[in-house]
């Protein structure tokens, strides 16, 4: 339960500068909106991205294992801008406000979101060192 927390929180930081350097090309809440209900907003949606991140990424990666090998790993950036818009359409199902301008933002979002998720996965869960001591 700690992980997903903890996945959830660092989904909902990297989809939050995914949205402010794309400007225009990825809304998540209204702009009209008070910051309780926005932020509200990016932690449904982060909380979606997660759900379909952690569900139905495996198994459509492992579907496609073939296809990422022939293409030395870029079919990956296709797989992750089409779980984005994915998560755009379940939140959409659920009348929350998050869109994103077409694939080619959804391939460019989800550059930034692996990125963002990488530095912030580094401050919220560092790397454990063991601590050996060797007595003779």
């Amino acid at each position: 339960m700690e992980r997903f927390i903890s996945t959830w929180f660092v989904s909902a930081v990297a989809l939050c500068v995914a949205a402010w350097l794309l400007g225009e090309h990825m809304n998540i809440g209204d702009s009209a909106d008070g910051t309780g209900p926005r932020v509200l907003t990016v932690l449904v949606v982060a909380l979606v991205f997660t759900v379909v991140t952690a569900i139905v990424g495996p198994v459509v990666k492992l579907l496609s294992l073939p296809f990422i090998i022939v293409t030395l790993g870029l079919a990956l950036l296709v797989i992750n801008a089409l779980l984005l818009l994915l998560t755009e359409r379940i939140a959409e199902a659920f009348d929350v406000s998050f869109h994103v301008d077409g694939f080619w933002w959804a391939v460019l979002a989800s550059i930034v979101i692996s990125l963002s998720q990488t530095i912030v996965n580094a401050f919220v869960n560092p790397p454990r060192r063991e601590v050996r001591v060797f007595r003779g």
